[in-house]
């Protein structure tokens, strides 16, 4: 049998204010081509499908017609609900549409009710009591404080309540072993011990306490983790997908993408990455603007979204214009003036103490709130102002 992980797709989310959605459909057209080329049998979704608990009609629609394309590829679906979602508009309908091969796990009490896969494809149905069947555990993202006492965990914290959960499954899949092969695959919305988070994801626990152990999953032929957005390996099998396209600066080096997992009787046999291409790529550049607008190491990020540092001494006039000569789709643009301390050290209210007149105090108000002297031209418009005011003064 062979699954394919994924997760955190946040369908409908923009990237620094410019909207995603035709990106989005572009991954949604590569994964069910993988899905036809590759003869995946099961697309599992770790959560985050939708960015928000109200998605807007052209996101669900964009589901709606992602869920149809992967069935028609011929190719069942598992899918969990994140933090990210409201489980239960996500849950809608769920016993209808596990009649078309769509099987949403986003209640509680659905834990341990797994999705049954015969190992071999349904020509096996038959025999799955020899052959053996996948049966594939659905974890939503549980917020503790709503979920322990349903669970009966000893504490509403993460480990706890995932514990809770983790102990059904685990007495189902006994329970199921005594009538023949069980290879039992859960997925997991959660901070698992040892990953690497991006600045992209919302934290699950404050202070950082909402990571779970590892050795929780040892159990099962394989665990398919979502909410962190790099793809990574904690285990063999144990393995965060990540998102399928980059929604923050930080993932600029992220090789996006999803595994392609293979099992037989003995379990996991294989698992091979998939890298998904990006229709725009990633740069976070840092320099002086005469250095950004004159490498030619830099051309490679003209077409590129963009977040760059300026290091210049001085603020440039004009900055994001100028920038966007060359880089016509810089989205964050920020300063960090090198050997500017001497400029900063002396605080504004000195600065005005020690100006000799107004328009010492006019230049040096400009100079504090964009680190940027007055030009010669600023500072004959600012003379010539002061100088209109004195005049229509001394008229009173």
């Amino acid at each position: 049998m062979r699954l394919l992980h994924t997760s955190d797709w946040h369908l409908g989310r923009s990237f620094h204010g410019v909207g995603m959605l035709d990106a989005q459909r572009n991954f949604v057209d590569q994964l069910v081509s993988l899905v036809q080329s590759k003869s995946v049998d099961v697309v599992l979704i770790a959560g985050d499908v939708y960015d928000r608990a109200l998605p807007g009609l052209d996101v669900v629609k964009l589901l709606d017609d992602a869920l149809v394309r992967i069935t028609q590829a011929g190719a069942g679906v598992v899918l969990t609900s994140g933090n990210h979602d409201s489980a239960i508009r996500l849950g809608f309908a769920s016993r209808l549409l596990e009649r078309g091969g769509v099987h949403l796990r986003t209640k509680v009490e659905d834990i341990d009710v797994p999705v049954l896969f015969p190992l071999g494809g349904d020509e096996n149905a038959k025999n799955s009591t020899l052959n053996g069947q996948v049966v594939v555990y659905g974890i939503p993202y549980l917020e503790p404080r709503l979920v322990a006492e349903r669970l009966g965990a000893e504490n509403a914290n993460h480990f706890d309540v995932t514990l809770a959960a983790v102990e059904r499954i685990r007495r189902d899949v006994e329970a199921r072993r005594a009538s023949g092969p069980v290879y039992p695959v859960v997925l997991a919305h959660t901070f698992a011990s040892g990953g690497i988070t991006s600045e992209s994801e919302r934290d699950l626990s404050i202070g950082g306490l909402g990571a779970v152990p590892l050795d929780l999953f040892d159990d099962f032929a394989y665990t398919a983790l979502g909410h962190l957005h790099g793809r990574q390996e904690l285990a063999p099998h144990v393995r965060y997908s990540g998102s399928p396209l980059a929604y923050s600066f930080s993932e600029a080096k992220h090789h996006k993408g999803a595994w392609l997992v293979d099992l037989d009787a003995g379990g996991v046999i294989a698992v091979e990455e998939v890298l998904w291409e990006a229709p725009k790529a990633l740069a976070t550049l840092r320099g002086t603007l005469d250095d950004l607008l004159g490498a030619e190491e830099h051309a490679w990020a003209e077409n590129a979204y963009c977040q760059i540092t300026l290091t210049d001494t001085q603020r440039p006039a004009q900055a994001m214009e100028r920038v966007r000569t060359r880089f016509p789709d810089t989205l964050v643009l920020s300063f960090d003036p090198q050997g500017a301390a001497a400029r900063t050290s002396t605080s504004y209210s000195n600065r005005l103490a020690e100006a000799e007149d107004d328009l010492g105090v006019c230049c040096g108000f400009l100079d504090h709130v964009r680190d940027r002297d007055a030009s010669d031209a600023e500072e004959a418009a600012l003379r010539e102002a002061l100088e209109a005011v004195r005049l229509q003064e001394a008229e009173l």
